[in-house]
């Protein structure tokens, strides 16, 4: 996909909402347990019911990767029924890899070919030779950890630099520079809604991967007031708020409900900043 495509889709929609397909099969409806596979009917009613209000969708691999050889086949029919069903939706590994060289290669051809994935996080701690493998897979995207919203950010993210800026300022400055870097995406938790105004300064032609939003506190109105671009640049991630929004049979309908009034919210704070 490229990024003129998800830009028409976001102004199509008037939504940059992404749904987190975060499965936690303690927590989903209890009839759903009685499917061949449960994680895949859970994420196709999911999909089905919100993908009018969502330009794009979020697994995370610990999610699939907890249930082994069964998680993983999910995993490959939720990617491959969005990819042959609603091809006009931006899919995200969330898988925050982080090694280096072939290693990272191999990364890249599993999530990028062999799963179809349109884009993955990235943990940049090993440099250079960690991220650009997955930046070499043209028309594929590379989300990389910036500031995110745990409590352990303050650990190293945000220690200051002898120069005055934080850590993460130097890392998102530094990865600007790699080759094929209009390619890179950055995660910065809406829980950072303070600093998202200096990354947008460092990067401000680039798409933001927002998540926290919901559950986890984090305010749009914030996030958007300082994130914002011309062209939107922002992707904002809700994953338990919309998809456990019910544990009964109505668990689709309710998830759509979710979506729809985050999207509406959207469409406002699009249409204000148009005005």
């Amino acid at each position: 996909m490229t990024l003129p495509f998800l830009i028409n889709q976001i102004e199509k929609k008037s939504s940059f909402l992404c749904v987190g397909l975060d499965v936690d099969l303690d927590k989903i409806p209890a009839h759903l347990l009685k499917e061949a596979d449960p994680i895949f009917a859970f994420n196709k009613a999911i999909i089905d019911a919100t993908h009018s209000y969502a330009v794009a969708y979020k697994p995370n691999m610990a999610f699939y990767e907890a249930y082994g050889v069964k998680g993983w086949l999910a995993l490959e029919k939720t990617i491959q029924y969005l990819n042959q069903n609603y091809p006009e939706l931006f899919t995200i590994a969330d898988a925050k890899r982080g090694d280096i060289g072939n290693t990272a290669s191999r990364y890249a051809k599993a999530f990028f070919e062999d799963l179809g994935f349109n884009s993955i996080t990235v943990a940049p701690y090993m440099g250079k030779d960690s991220v650009e493998p997955f930046l070499a897979f043209e028309d594929k995207f590379t989300i990389l950890l910036g500031l995110t919203s745990n409590p352990g950010a303050a650990d190293f993210e945000m220690l200051p630099m002898a120069n005055g800026k934080y850590l993460y300022e130097t890392v998102i400055e530094t990865a600007a520079q790699y080759k094929n870097a209009h390619q890179l995406m950055y995660v910065v938790g809406a829980t950072q809604a303070n600093a998202i105004k200096d990354i947008r300064a460092l990067v401000p032609d680039s798409f933001l991967l927002v998540p926290g939003v919901g559950a986890q506190g984090g305010s749009l109105a914030e996030v958007c007031s300082e994130g914002l671009n011309d062209q939107v640049g922002l992707l904002v991630n809700s994953s338990r708020g919309i998809i456990y929004a019910s544990s009964g049979e109505d668990f689709a309908l309710a998830a759509a409900g979710q979506a729809a009034l985050l999207q509406a919210e959207m469409a406002t704070i699009l249409s204000q900043k148009k005005n």
